[in-house]
């Protein structure tokens, strides 16, 4: 629905899905919502041009080797360029900013992929700022 309604009717509108398409940390009804935009992608699909994911509390400290090494293979699948950092409702010390970004680079992610997650800033933030 998301992509045959949402997306094709608004061709031209930068969309950005948080969580990786979930609702926080990484279950499999996640991973099953990341992988139809993944296959889309991989498809070259038109309607993904202008689509960015956020990583905002995905990656939980207590994640196991196995959940970490799922996500980091959808990420690539979507491609780093296309992740952003975030942080989202720091209502405890384990989702502070700092915390967040500690957890999410137990990522078996390679140097580069995570220094380019953290540069990450999509073209209508970017656009935004020069008004």
């Amino acid at each position: 629905m998301f992509l045959n309604q949402l997306l094709a009717a608004a061709p031209d509108v930068p969309v950005q899905i948080a969580h990786l398409a979930g609702a926080g940390g990484y279950d499999s009804a996640t991973d099953a919502a990341l992988g139809v935009f993944a296959d889309a992608i991989a498809k070259h699909d038109a309607r993904m041009k202008n689509v960015w994911f956020d990583a905002t509390v995905v990656v939980r400290p207590s994640m196991s080797p196995d959940d970490l090494q799922r996500i980091a293979a959808r990420i690539r699948q979507i491609g780093v360029k296309r992740v952003l950092y975030g942080s989202d409702a720091p209502a405890s010390p384990l989702a502070y900013p700092k915390a967040g970004w500690a957890a999410f680079q137990r990522l078996p992610l390679t140097p580069d992929e995570l220094r380019t997650v953290a540069a990450n800033v999509p073209a209508y933030l970017r656009d935004f700022a020069k008004r």
